[in-house]
């Protein structure tokens, strides 16, 4: 079976699943190379390096995280369920990591252990701002003439990445859950008021 799926998502796919369980610095290429099941040239004819290889990574999830957020947003009517969608997509993307042992947020995690200045970090930090920006947009949406949602926004994005780490923590999506109702109260809130 593995041999049908290409070689290079073989390692993409190694990787993701050691990178998240092991951390970034404590997965080696002879581990990745091992666990996908191909010779150590392989990696090299698929990512210059294994740096290469963790951009590819932090882009995969990245990109897992976006694929739950649009199947969230499909069902979103309102504003206010655009916000929790994106709530819901934490929870999601939780559930993504639960076989290899849930450590909380796979980008945070790979970001936490890269040097200053690496373009990984980067990566995550853009989409932690993408985040927040989505709830502005929804905020907006609820709110146009309210100067108070750019704050909201940030305490809504502090709650959500705050729960992740903690989850991480934790080892489930409890926390996760309990932001999304503290979402639902700061919004049930903003409804209530006057405009």
């Amino acid at each position: 079976m593995t041999d049908k799926i290409p070689v290079k998502q073989r390692l993409l796919d190694a990787a993701a699943e050691l990178f998240y369980r092991e951390g970034v610095g404590a997965t080696g290429i002879d581990a990745i190379t091992a666990h996908a099941g191909v010779a150590k040239m392989s990696l090299y004819n698929n990512f210059a390096s294994k740096a290469d290889l963790v951009h590819a990574y932090i882009e995969g999830r990245h990109t897992e995280w976006h694929e739950l957020l649009e199947e969230r947003l499909k069902t979103a009517a309102t504003p206010k369920e655009r916000v929790l969608a994106v709530f819901d997509s934490y929870v999601d993307h939780a559930a993504c990591a639960y076989e290899w042992g849930f450590r909380g947020c796979g980008l945070l995690n790979a970001a936490a252990e890269l040097p200053k200045g690496d373009p990984g970090r980067a990566s995550v930090a853009a989409q932690k701002d993408e985040v927040e920006e989505l709830f502005k947009e929804h905020l907006r949406d609820m709110r146009p003439a309210d100067a108070a949602t750019d704050d909201i926004a940030e305490h809504l994005s502090f709650v959500l990445e705050g729960a992740m780490s903690r989850a991480g923590l934790d080892g489930h999506d409890g926390r996760l859950k309990t932001a999304r109702r503290i979402a639902v109260l700061m919004l049930d809130d903003l409804e209530s008021q006057p405009r």
